[in-house]
This record gives structure tokens, sequence and C-alpha cells, in this order.
């Protein structure tokens, strides 16, 4: 069948996550941040993402925000930035603002003019997920925003790709859902959704159940691709 929706993970697909690093980072008197930006970002993403399944297979739910502090926390303490209580505060403030990709803004514009459907579908709570598209300012070009939240559960568990069928009323091949995690991407592949994995750091392929059918670089190409 056609593309009728395309669904996009949003942090780390839409939105860069390693931006609150950075911003902060370039920030005057964030010398000792600035010498380990980088491997802060890593950290902290990390330790969210595996924050998120820990809780999934446990049935420990908590809200997005919750372990996006834990995993600060931890990725402070991990490279020694941990006392600095002003600059976590700093840091969270600036994961409500995270700049969406170069990219993103023209592609949701091109799918919305092709007559497609488009939504995001994340583990985000919904007051983080408005503060990211209201800051991006893509609200416009999204039908939908979708929240785990609403089912209690992170992601893979089947029941979040579930969402995007309840809400859209469509079958799952008539679905391109789009994520930068691999993961993430495998796990809607054996749920039935087309998929593609934006891989912009070059990784292996995850060696899964199942694999993303499509691989590329950024987002650029998702328009054509959905086309097609």
């Amino acid at each position: 069948m056609a593309i009728k929706t395309c669904v996009f993970d949003a942090y780390g697909t839409l939105f860069d996550v390693g931006a609150a690093a950075r911003i902060a980072a370039g920030e005057d008197g964030r010398e000792a941040l600035a010498a380990k930006a980088g491997e802060l970002a890593e950290f902290w993403r990390q330790k969210q993402l595996q924050y998120t399944w820990l809780r999934a297979v446990s049935g420990n739910h908590t809200d997005f925000w919750t372990v996006t502090q834990d995993g600060l926390d931890w990725a402070l303490e991990k490279t020694g930035l941990g006392g600095d209580l002003e600059l976590r505060e700093r840091l969270l403030a600036l994961y409500w603002e995270l700049r969406a990709y170069k990219e993103v803004p023209m592609m949701l514009a091109q799918l919305k003019g092709a007559g497609l459907q488009t939504a995001i579908l994340s583990n985000g709570a919904p007051d983080m997920l408005d503060g990211a598209v209201g800051s991006a300012g893509i609200e416009m070009f999204l039908d939908a925003v979708l929240s785990v939240e609403d089912v209690g559960v992170f992601k893979p568990d089947g029941r979040v790709y579930q969402m995007v069928l309840d809400r859209f009323a469509c079958a799952k091949d008539e679905v391109l859902f789009v994520s930068s995690n691999g993961w993430d991407a495998a796990a809607a592949s054996g749920f039935g959704f087309q998929t593609v994995w934006v891989n912009r750091a070059g990784e292996p392929m995850d060696r899964l159940f199942a694999e993303p059918q499509h691989v590329l670089s950024d987002l650029t190409e998702i328009p054509q691709l959905a086309g097609s």
C-alpha cells in the first residue's frame, strides 16, 4: 500500500539532543563544561535511553522528564561536574528549547504539501513535546503529537506503536516511521511499519529481531521516499 502517514521520533530525530550541552558550553564561565560537552551529551543520552528500557521491562514507569533529569545527574557525576547545580538547571532549561535539525521544517512542509498525514511518536512527556515543537516552530506541519504517557510504557513496547493506528485509522504498511535510534526503527519494523533509520553518525546496524527497510544520513529524502 502507499504511504499515507509519516511518523517521527522526536529526540535525536527531529530535535538535536546534543544542542543543550553545546549551547551551554559556549556561554561565559563554562570552561569546565566546554572541555567535556561532547562527553556529557553522550553520557546523558545513553543513560536517558537506558533508563527508559529498564523502566519498561521492569514495569516501573515514570514520565520522560524524570528520566531526563536522572540521566543528566548521572552524566554530570560521571564527568566530574556533579556539584554545579546552576549548570544542571541551565542544561535542563535548554532541553525544553532543543533546536530542530536544519532540514526539518522544509521536509515536513513538503510532506504536508503532498497530502500526507504527519505526527510525532515519542517517549517525551506531553508538555516537553509541546515546548520542543513550539520552540522549533513546526506545529503547523503536524497532525498529531503522540506521547507514550497515554499508554504508560516506553518504547519499544508494541502498545506505543499501536497508538499511531488508533489515531489515524490506517493499516500498518501505510505508515512510514522514522527514527534516529536503530533499535526504535527495528522495533517499528517488527511491528509492521515501513521504517527509516536516520543514521547521522554512521553507526553499524543493530543485531535485533528486525531491521529498518531504509537507512538515510538525514531527513532530506523523506518526502521522496514516502512518495515512492
